[in-house]
């Protein structure tokens, strides 16, 4: 017998046919013996057979009414609990049979009121909150359209909240998540003092600290009223602090000598006018002296006057309102400012990023086409990029000749209404340390205007933009225990869990197979987080063998150029952290991520082996069959993808939390001792 009273149904199958199997022989034996003793005839003889075998065909019988009538719709009944308790939302047509089939309207009427006490219960739930959730709806809002980078963390550094702008700030940084730490985010030897420190008021306080080569100015309030929160607001002062540091810095220096020169200058200058009316020969080599004085300065003032330009140049080009762009949004967006009926402009050539004032540019564009209307076509222009030296020329190209410098002369004067103060072209020019001229083409047939502006370093198209996260918040993160509390003894419900999964090659990992792809997802609070995912492809080097390409759908071009496993397994250790690891059939999977020299030593739950040592009466522990036996479904083609199987797997580890509870599972080290006396040599064999 099991732990839960019903044997497993190959045990109970086993035990019926040996039992029936040793009746009949032994009745068959006996009848043989009988019958040579005896030799009976005829009736007497046929009543001794039946006599001698009945006892085993009776059990036979009886066994196979049992199992038919009694054991198997007590295991569907046994299933049928489960994913009651697992999850309750979960529709159930099937009814019992057999003998239990009078239990099917009683069960029926049980999971029916149980779904009706739920569904009262989270309709209290929702109006009793209604107010307060349409208040916390219109802050996520208004958080979500700032954009300045926030953040709010408890009293134990864990990150309770953050907003789209902190994504976006902290992009490819995979320290920023709910319920992870400060310290996998910024360096907290430069924070701890300031946060603890911290008036209860709500006064900030700024500090200076460096992260991912930049230098961050951060904004510190705790929160009145709150236990020990604090919101944390981000800017970029790298190149605020540059300025400081370099041009700025070098501007006043250059100022102490240039003075000196100056005046050096006006006393040669002074004393050569009062030479100047003296006939005596003796003050001509006086004032050959004073000339060469004058001139040796007058060069060493222009060349302090033209490095002054210089790093006036430099300040204008770090200027913040000269922001990195896209070519081809900048097009897109002067086409619609043109004319937002058709489409005028077409890129042509490689786009590239640039930096500039967008809305002066645009306004400077549109001045441009309105007021050279005699000389530009209506018909449409061409736009591109050019690289030159740490500069980008931006050309608007046409089909016809080439503007008169006076025309364009003129045109500078012109103010720009439609921004703020009404800068002149010259001025929005001047901005980004510019002019603008036009030129004809080789061909003769083509012109365009150029228009040079700072270059960037960075390069590829800008990211698309995701749609917005179903989470950014999580309060009840507040109210886990302290991450210093021993991970044993932390409730199933607080731990932070990363359910990953593995697609590879083959399944003999130690005669070459190797993984092909990784995806994992996050669980914080009892709550799977849809957004916070990892999925990447590997490069195995080595061909997918067809058969492994009939189960998982990777082909050798899906996974060409895409890193190599040590180097994803690095980034998973980051994104992993101080989590607890999840998968189904871990065995399988740790093996397969631990030969390339990450540690993962980290205590892995196993879905498997806990749905094993809950049910270890029912059949089916594998992936698909604890899916339809909780309810829970694959999205359309995510099935033997990793991220999908991930997925489900934390699904399934949320559906099985009630039924650990009600076992008295609280505890990591109770849920780990379970599943290891549920481990046994069939696991040992993958490994």
């Amino acid at each position: 017998m099991t732990r839960d009273g019903l044997p497993k149904r190959q045990h109970l199958v086993g035990l019926w046919l040996l039992l029936s199997g040793i009746s009949l022989f032994g009745g068959t034996v006996f009848a043989v013996w009988l019958d040579t003793q005896l030799a009976p005839a005829g009736w007497a003889r046929a009543a001794l057979w039946v006599g001698s075998v009945s006892g085993g065909a009776t059990i036979f019988v009886a066994g196979l009414i049992l199992e038919r009538m009694l054991f198997t719709p007590l295991r569907h009944l046994q299933a049928q609990l489960v994913r009651l308790v697992g999850n309750p939302d979960a529709y159930d047509e099937q009814l019992p049979e057999g003998w239990l089939k009078g239990l099917g309207p009683d069960l029926r009427r049980v999971s029916e009121n149980w779904q009706a006490d739920r569904s009262r219960l989270s309709t209290a739930h929702a109006e009793g909150a209604r107010s307060a959730a349409r208040i916390r709806q219109e802050l996520e809002t208004l958080l979500q359209v700032l954009e300045t980078p926030l953040l709010l963390c408890d009293h134990h550094r864990r990150v309770m909240l953050f907003n789209q702008a902190a994504e976006d700030f902290f992009i490819d940084n995979s320290g920023l998540g709910l319920g992870k730490r400060l310290d996998a985010l910024l360096p907290v030897s430069s924070l701890q003092q300031a946060l603890s420190q911290l008036p209860c008021d709500g006064s900030p306080r700024e500090l200076l600290v460096p992260c991912d080569n930049r230098w961050l100015k951060v904004i510190l309030r705790r929160v009145p009223g709150s236990d020990g929160e604090t919101l944390l607001t981000f800017s970029d002062a790298t190149a605020s602090w540059s300025n400081e540091m370099g041009v700025r810095a070098e501007l006043a220096h250059i100022l102490t000598p240039l003075r000196q020169h100056t005046a050096s200058l006006t006393s040669a200058a002074d004393a050569l006018i009062q030479l100047r009316d003296q006939n005596d020969p003796s003050t001509s080599l006086l004032r050959q002296r004073f000339e060469r004085v004058i001139q040796e300065e007058g060069a060493t003032l222009g060349e302090h006057v033209a490095r002054i330009g210089q790093l006036l140049d430099d300040m204008q080009h770090q200027g913040e309102r000269l922001t990195p762009m896209w070519s081809n949004d900048f097009w897109q967006a002067l086409d619609e400012r043109l004319d937002p009926e058709r489409r005028l402009i077409t890129p042509v050539g490689m786009p590239a990023w640039f930096k500039g004032d967008a809305p002066a540019l645009i306004a400077l564009f549109n001045s441009l086409v309105k007021h050279l209307s005699n000389y530009l076509p209506d018909s449409g222009f061409e736009g591109e990029i050019c690289l030159g030296n740490k500069r980008v020329y931006l050309d608007l190209i046409w089909r016809g000749k080439a503007i008169p410098e006076h025309e364009l002369a003129g045109w500078r004067q012109q103010p720009l209404t439609s921004l703020p103060l009404n800068p002149s072209v010259a001025d929005v020019l001047r901005q980004h340390a510019s002019d603008i001229w036009s030129l004809a083409d080789d061909n003769g047939v083509y012109a365009r205007l150029r228009l040079p502006l700072p270059a960037m370093e960075r390069v590829g198209a800008p990211r698309e933009i995701a749609p917005p996260r179903p989470e950014f918040h999580d309060f009840g993160i507040a109210d886990l225990p302290p991450p210093s509390d021993a991970l044993a003894s932390r409730s199933l419900r607080s731990l932070e869990v990363v359910a990953f999964d593995t697609e590879t090659t083959g399944l003999e990992l130690r005669r070459g197979d190797t993984v092909i792809s990784l995806g994992a997802c996050r669980v914080v609070n009892a709550r799977l987080l849809a957004s916070e995912t990892f999925d990447q492809k590997v490069d195995p080097q080595r061909p997918i063998p067809p058969a492994s390409t009939a189960i998982h759908g990777l082909v050798d071009a899906d996974v060409a150029g895409a890193p190599l496993l040590d180097v994803v397994l690095t980034r998973f250790r980051d994104y992993v952290g101080e989590a607890v690891l999840l998968a189904h059939n871990a065995a399988f999977d740790l093996l397969a991520i631990s030969q390339q020299g990450v540690a993962f030593d980290i205590p892995v739950i196993d879905t498997l082996l806990i749905s094993r040592a809950l049910d270890e009466a029912l059949v089916g522990h594998d992936l698909d069959s604890l899916a339809q036996r909780y309810g829970l479904t694959f999205p359309p083609d995510t099935r033997h993808t990793a991220l999908g199987d991930a997925r489900v797997t934390a699904k399934l580890w949320l559906a099985l939390l009630p039924r650990l509870e009600a076992r008295s599972i609280d505890t990591l080290e109770q849920l780990l001792a379970l599943q290891a006396n549920a481990f046994d040599r069939q696991d040992a064999s993958a490994l």
